[in-house]
């Protein structure tokens, strides 16, 4: 079983004394964060470094892992540095080296007072990285991945999937069950100590929201700024969170569907309702018989694989145009070579064919957090449910909660628990139109950090996010607050331009 620590055991000094070394950046490999790390716009150049933890929290002085680490010093002088700003991207299983540099820009205000830090969190990337399958049985894997219609289907797809874990299970099964949020909560407090700063000062992205209530929760007294955005709802057990995003995506798709629909020569799809039922018709037919894409490996679209493309695109009105452009091919032409391409970008596949692992961190991570375990029948029982709250996703999503069935490690407990009595106050951010993290998990993650902590900022707006929407209104009030300290007042809203 993943072990679950009561309380903060102490640390030997090896550990909360170990000085980093920062040199530069090893290469970061292909893909769509890959490729040379550009400096930030005030020419401070990445810096790279690796952190020891313990594998086991509750035996400290045993073995160890290695943490990656990626950072921008601020050029700010020493009266005016705040610290540290620790990131951490979502997932869980996004690797936090690659992804700052990618988005640095993004945060260069910030960078005027902090140094802008970010870390692979254990079983990902760099830091221990979880291995499954290798590339070529992941892309057999993915092209065999089907929604099932009856009882022999239901049996291949969780036979496939029970190949996945004992793949798993045979390549990384001693670190499986430290692959907690609690643990990657301590290795937070451990790079605290490590970086010299008496309090976390953090920004939460998706999971990352999770990550940082939990970190709350174990150390309220060490919160220091911090802003959760897209934030994860923590009451849901996972088969009502899965409901929740796919009630989140359907309504990201209709929202693109009436935007598309009122440009001035009118959405190439069809008036609303005529394009969901083309993507309805789409889907099925790449579900019986898979487009051909124009892959050097001859892999084809295949309903699963056209599903998570249409997923991918929702998550930033910057795809939105794209989408329309691969619907068009696989609806009109039967190519279904770019919608392809963007299901790669969520499956963490690279042109050349390799796959980033951030697919087997994600289950990894979330199948050690929760000891709830859905058998095919319970998934098939609540699929009706699903399919009610997205024609589209519906299918899709009411299988995947099913995704630690058969996992060879038992999780560590129900709900995360994110009450942070005394912590200094949290900005949670909301976004009315997030498909991955629906905006009514921002309200009840704000009540379960307490209402003395919480302080919610709305932002009317679409896509997976707020602050990197490039929104005015939503980065000068998280700016004021953790550059300055200055609090909004609770319940501010920002309405997307």
């Amino acid at each position: 079983a993943s072990p679950v620590p009561t309380a903060a055991e102490p640390l030997p000094e090896k550990l909360t004394g170990q000085r980093l070394s920062w040199g530069e950046c090893p290469e970061v490999g292909e893909g769509p964060l890959g490729g040379v790390l550009e400096p930030m716009p005030d020419g401070s150049e990445w810096e790279c470094a690796t952190m020891k933890a313990p594998l086991d929290y509750s035996s400290p002085d045993g073995r160890t892992i290695d943490i990656a680490l990626v950072r921008a010093p601020t050029k700010a002088a020493d009266d005016k540095r705040v610290g540290s700003l620790v990131f951490n991207f979502g997932g869980p299983g996004g690797s936090g080296v690659r992804t700052l540099p990618a988005s640095g820009a993004t945060y260069a205000s910030l960078h005027t007072r902090y140094d802008l830090v970010s870390f692979d969190p254990r079983g990902v990337g760099r830091s221990s990285a979880v291995k499954c399958l290798d590339d070529e049985e992941l892309d057999e894997y993915h092209q065999k991945a089907r929604v099932p219609t009856n009882a022999e289907q239901v049996e291949r797809l969780f036979a496939d999937q029970q190949r996945y874990n004992k793949a798993c299970e045979e390549n990384s099964g001693e670190i499986l069950p430290y692959l907690t949020t609690v643990y990657t909560a301590r290795d937070m407090d451990l790079l605290r100590q490590v970086l010299g700063d008496d309090k976390l000062h953090y920004f939460g992205i998706s999971y990352g929201t999770e990550l940082g209530g939990v970190y709350a929760h174990l150390f309220p007294d060490r919160v220091g700024r911090a802003a959760f955005d897209a934030v994860v709802d923590p009451t849901l057990p996972p088969q009502e969170s899965g409901l929740g995003q796919t009630k989140g995506f359907q309504r990201a798709l209709e929202n693109y569907l009436e935007d598309c629909d009122s440009t001035e020569e009118g959405c190439p799809l069809g008036d609303p309702a005529a394009a969901q039922q083309a993507i309805v018709d789409l889907l099925a037919k790449a579900e019986r018989d898979p487009l051909p894409a124009n892959d050097p490996g001859d892999r084809r679209l295949t309903g699963s694989l056209a599903a998570t493309g249409i997923t991918l695109a929702l998550y930033s009105k910057d795809f939105w145009e794209v989408l329309t452009e691969g619907l068009q091919d696989a609806i009109d032409d039967g190519d279904g070579t770019l919608l392809l391409r963007m299901s790669d970008l969520l499956n963490g596949r690279s042109d050349d064919g390799s796959y980033d692992g951030s697919q087997a961190a994600q289950t990894a991570i979330s199948c050690a957090d929760t000891r709830t375990r859905y058998s095919p029948e319970e998934a098939r029982a609540k699929a009706p449910e699903f399919e009610k709250a997205s024609p589209v996703f519906g299918r899709y999503f009411a299988w995947g909660v099913a995704g630690c069935h058969g996992w060879p490690v038992e999780g560590a407990g129900d709900l995360p628990d994110v009450s942070a009595k005394g912590a200094d106050p949290i900005l949670v951010i909301g976004n009315t139109g997030d498909p991955a993290t629906p905006y009514e998990g921002a309200a009840r993650m704000a009540e379960a950090l307490g209402e003395d902590v919480a302080v919610q900022l709305i932002y009317q707006g679409e896509g997976h996010g707020a602050y990197n929407s490039g929104d005015d209104c939503v980065q000068r009030h998280v700016d004021a607050y953790l550059l300055e300290g200055t609090v909004p007042k609770d319940g501010t809203r920002c309405r997307a331009s």
